[in-house]
């Protein structure tokens, strides 16, 4: 969710006039941030996740499962819940992971969003408290609902725009916001910022965003399939020429409407890192992860009420939200505009910023567009010309919503400006500056995993990803690919099944970076030292760590190869090149479970903990080996295995009740051993 600010919020018109004083004063204020910041050093590991939920109302007479839109009520009881609790807390000696989970608005007025009550830290009970503190947000926000209401954990909602009723209470699809011909705008939160966002990126753009995911092709579902849901004849607002103009197109789910997007749910996870070249370290190597995680927690089929056939919810979302002009998007050529924009404002990472050994200026392999000026401006103030191209490539968007009252601002001690714009770039990593007047630090975003279904496996990805993390540091890992593969990954992981049926772009030697050398990862059974960043080395590493010792650099079109995502997660064990390459020692590659292992060697870890712990690599393990499905998958399964499911594509409103209420008796814990053995197998016995 975006920058939340209370005032009178203005019309596309006028936040055009308004759009360079917003990029100049951002700037500003993102150079003040940087000089007062730039030398911190000692923060703690926190970190913290975010869970989003669409609450669902059922109609157990119709079998309709609904989306409710009382998320302000729930809001509001949840709010004055948590002040009593805190007043409790604050006498009490509680861990993060115990103390009350604050609640949040999201986009859509079905959606909560829920996050720890404070930042978990690097200690292992914390990491125990996860799972316990995610079932505790479900149970807090059931509490404050109506009986017939429950929270879940789905990424897309099946039937969102499709006909008939598919919200409580029941509105038309029209409003001025979205002017969609599906959704209304009833569905958006009320929040000023919310329907201004839509309007203006719809206003910006010309017309309405159209997103079309390719339909899912059945035994009876129509060649070519034309959707006969969409009403074409409709003339209520200009915009609804565009699908019969061509915005529509033919084996396509056409949906057009920012409220497809960010209506869905996703699981976000937020580090804060020691210092800023730690966070600009830790950016960089989580990059290339960002699509392999999207594919492992794929968990989007269906689109308003058709299954489609890719698995995730990012490109949907890109496209939601994609104000880019036709000049912009190279539809006609420069003229009131100043640049052809490849991207849309949600998308994946474009650029690498980190100075480390391991960088190489040929990872960022595609160019980069950016504002010479503001790159200029920061350079002069001393940032390098790296990180002075990524803030220069962010702020060649304009604000979308500008709030009359924030218009002039004091750049030395507010940072509304930058967030305007920094806060509106959604991609798959965010670098996070820390806020003005603040003990935060320098953070990092990991934002391409969709929500999963139950607490457990939620618990399961943020957990893994910490502890990636954990080992990157400590190892000195070493991820690097160019960024246009990291775009090409982005594409595959959206593919159905792609977890099983799609390879990936890697890095083979992990270890020794840009080298023909290899280390084995550090174990608690090896010599350990520490450098000045708290990170660990292993003794027998003298010949990698000693830059004398280096054999010259590999071309980089030697350092990757094509690997499945199970050697990724589990290894690789063959010694024969599985892409084609020819035979080398970088195919034995130990896969991320393994590292993450090796990281808990050096640590002192009870067996217990240590139990737990392998039940949640055991998921993500199976999960890349396809012993266990993706969400995606079994979703799919389930609507095509239903009695009443037709095998047209489309989900129809029974088919799409029954189908969420066996999420919510899987998130209940009700149905592990039933229909969900196939997601989560018999992992409800090792917890």
């Amino acid at each position: 969710m975006g920058l939340l600010s209370l005032g009178t919020p203005l019309p596309w018109k006028e936040v055009e006039k308004y759009a360079d004083h917003v990029r100049e004063h951002g700037i500003k204020q993102l150079i003040n941030i940087w000089k007062n910041e730039k030398d911190s050093r000692g923060n703690k590991l926190l970190w913290g996740d975010e869970v989003e939920y669409m609450v669902v109302s059922y109609d157990d007479e119709n079998k309709r499962a609904l989306l409710s839109l009382r998320q302000a009520e729930i809001l509001l009881a949840l709010e004055e819940n948590e002040k009593e609790v805190r007043i409790e807390e604050n006498a009490l000696n509680l861990g993060p992971g115990q103390r009350i989970p604050t609640f949040h608005p999201e986009y859509g007025r079905y959606m909560l969003e829920a996050t720890p009550g404070f930042p978990y830290t690097s200690s292992l009970d914390d990491l125990l408290n996860v799972e316990t503190n995610m079932t505790r947000r479900r149970e807090i926000a059931k509490a404050h609902m109506m009986p017939h209401e429950f929270p879940v954990t789905i990424a897309s909602y099946p039937r969102l725009g499709a006909p008939g009723q598919f919200t409580d209470p029941y509105y038309p699809p029209t409003g001025p916001a979205s002017r969609s011909l599906f959704l209304p705008d009833e569905l958006i939160n009320p929040h000023a910022r919310f329907p201004t966002l839509t309007a203006n990126i719809r206003e910006r753009r010309g017309s309405k965003v159209a997103i079309n995911v390719p339909i899912f092709k059945d035994t009876n579902t129509p060649s070519p399939f034309i959707d006969p849901t969409i009403p074409f004849d409709r003339d209520i607002f200009p915009e609804d020429a565009n699908a019969r103009d061509g915005a529509a197109k033919p084996d396509h789910i056409y949906m057009d409407s920012m409220g497809f997007g960010m209506g869905c749910c996703c699981l976000q996870i937020t580090f804060q890192a020691t210092d800023i070249n730690e966070a600009r370290r830790l950016y960089d190597q989580l990059t290339p992860l960002t699509p392999i995680f999207l594919a492992l927690t794929a968990a989007s089929p269906a689109w308003r009420g058709y299954l489609s056939d890719q698995d995730c919810r990012w490109n949907v979302i890109a496209g939601s939200v994609d104000d880019r002009t036709e000049e912009e998007r190279g539809l006609k050529p420069l003229k009131n505009q100043r640049f052809v924009i490849p991207k849309s404002r949600y998308d994946s990472v474009s650029y690498y910023i980190s100075q480390s050994p391991d960088f190489r200026p040929e990872y960022n392999d595609i160019e980069l567009v950016k504002d010479e000026n503001i790159k200029k401006t920061l350079m002069d103030a001393g940032l390098d010309e790296q990180f002075a191209n990524h803030y220069a490539h962010l702020f060649i968007r304009d604000p979308i919503v500008v709030f009359s009252e924030l218009v002039d601002q004091d750049d030395a001690v507010s940072s509304d400006h930058f967030e305007n714009i920094q806060s509106t770039n959604w991609q798959t990593m965010r670098f996070k500056p820390p806020p003005p007047g603040t003990d935060i630090g320098w953070r990092v975003e990991f934002r391409s995993m969709e929500i999963q279904i139950t607490d457990f496996e939620n618990a399961a990805f943020a957990i893994f990803i910490v502890l990636v993390t954990r080992a990157i540091l400590s190892f000195k890992l070493n991820f690097y690919i160019p960024i246009s593969k990291v775009d090409a990954n982005m594409k595959a992981a959206h593919s159905r099944d792609a977890v099983l049926n799609e390879k990936f772009y890697f890095r083979k030697d992990i270890f020794a970076p840009n080298l023909h050398s290899h280390t084995e990862p550090v174990t608690g059974s090896e010599t350990e030292s520490e450098d000045a960043s708290g990170s660990v080395y292993s003794s027998d590493c003298n010949s990698i760590c000693d830059p004398v010792a280096r054999p010259a650099r590999l071309p980089v079109e030697e350092e990757y190869g094509m690997f499945t995502i199970n050697e990724i997660i589990n290894s690789r064990q063959s010694t024969s090149s599985s892409d084609g390459g020819d035979d080398d020692e970088f195919d034995q590659f130990p896969g991320l479970v393994q590292l993450v292992q090796s990281y808990l060697d050096t640590m002192a870890v009870d067996v217990q903990t240590r139990c737990t712990l392998n039940a949640y690599m055991d998921l993500i393990s199976k999960r890349a080996s396809g012993e266990l499905q993706t969400a995606a998958s079994f979703i799919r399964e389930y609507v095509r295995g239903h009695p009443k499911y037709e095998f047209d594509s489309a989900v129809s409103e029974e088919v799409n009740y029954d189908l969420v209420k066996v999420v919510e008796q899987l998130t209940l814990g009700q149905e592990w051993d039933g229909v969900g053995i196939k997601l989560l197998g018999g992992m409800n016995e090792r917890r």
